[in-house]
């Protein structure tokens, strides 16, 4: 193994499955060949399993999780809208950030990073909010937050929620938790290459469902029609990523194939296994106890364990350059004094998590 084939730890894209690497391979189908559009009505189906949901238009957006995040917000919001947008890390801020290029009111609720948001502060923060949005699984602190309790107490506004970390490898219950509008992205937990983004939309929501959004290319009403046929015959709306398609299609089918509860269980193990590790090594925990995702563990790096003159930036270059294992420094409160290590999809193994650790033992004084 060399730092050009690394075992990916970081909060970014995963190592993904052998299956989903053979996908790719395959030859390339038109995007209109009838057999394509069975695969991607298989897509949707397996979709609707792993988001546990029986929404219709439950399909995979055409662009990376951030291409999740516009659409859920530009079909739904718009000029007067009020949006209460629940902050505890990056991707909350920047749920902010497109609601507000919306036109819409956003009322932002902060909490410190590393701890959940207070559902009930989300609940209070307006009488009548249009839209809920949060993030299920904060990327860039390993928090992850109530989205069942939210959605027994949201009344008639819309819960939004980013389930990019979270789709795959902790429980998540679309229906049963009354999350109307959810994305995903499929680097994560998925274990397949980034460039699409998996997304659920309600028929509650679909009846708020804005007339002429602010983008063509994610106007929900056209994409509709041509991923689901709506009432009608398919109707072609923009070129799909066919290979990407292959292999979100072979990525669901290697987690269907395991169980969704096979796959919680092993990536709550994994997670255990890893977190005890680093305390056993001086490394403190950032994510508050109760509230930690198994699948993304942010810490504080001990300084007193680095080598003579050496940073955390010099050790995690140590460990892609010597030992193939890459994983992320830290966002926010953590940049240049923690990490965020990611174990998703496929790479979350228990192999991974001895190697990362021997490694450390390796370069750690």
């Amino acid at each position: 193994m060399t730092h050009r084939d690394p075992v990916l730890m970081g909060p970014g894209p995963c190592n993904p499955y052998p299956e989903v690497m053979e996908a790719y391979a395959r030859p390339v189908l038109g995007h209109l060949d009838p057999d394509f559009i069975a695969l991607m009505d298989e897509v949707g189906d397996r979709l609707r399993q792993v988001f546990q949901t029986t929404n219709q238009l439950t399909f995979a957006v055409s662009g990376t999780g951030s291409a999740g995040m516009e659409a859920a917000f530009v079909n739904f919001v718009g000029p007067g809208d009020t949006v209460v947008v629940g902050v505890n890390g990056v991707f909350g801020g920047r749920m902010c950030d497109v609601a507000a290029r919306c036109g819409a009111e956003v009322v932002r609720v902060d909490a410190p990073w590393g701890a959940p948001i207070d559902p009930n502060d989300l609940i209070d923060a307006h009488p009548s909010p249009k839209m809920i949005a949060v993030v299920h699984a904060e990327t860039s602190t390993g928090v992850r937050n109530d989205l069942a309790t939210l959605g027994a107490k949201k009344g008639d506004a819309l819960l939004l929620a980013d389930c990019v970390t979270s789709l795959g490898g902790i429980d998540l219950r679309i229906d049963e938790w009354g999350v109307d509008i959810a994305y995903s992205g499929t680097q994560k937990c998925l274990g397949v290459p980034p460039g699409l983004a998996p997304l659920t939309v309600s028929d509650r929501a679909l009846t708020h469902l804005r007339e002429t959004p602010q983008s063509w290319y994610l106007d929900l009403n056209m994409i509709a029609k041509y991923v689901t046929g709506g009432d009608g015959a398919r109707a072609y709306h923009h070129t799909a990523p066919i290979s990407s398609l292959y292999g979100i299609h072979a990525g669901l089918g290697a987690l269907l194939d395991e169980g969704l509860e096979a796959s919680f269980a092993r990536h709550q193990a994994v997670g255990d296994a890893l977190q005890a590790g680093l305390v056993d090594r001086g490394f403190e925990l950032f994510a508050a106890e109760g509230n930690r995702l198994p699948q993304l563990t942010s810490v504080w790096v001990p300084e007193d364990r680095l080598p003579d003159g050496a940073t955390e930036a010099d050790v995690r270059r140590s460990l892609l350059l010597d030992y193939g294992v890459e994983i992320g420094g830290g966002l926010g409160d953590l940049a240049g004094k923690g990490w965020r290590i990611g174990l998703m999809g496929h790479t979350a193994r228990m192999r991974n998590v001895q190697l990362l650790l021997a490694s450390l033992d390796d370069i750690l004084v």
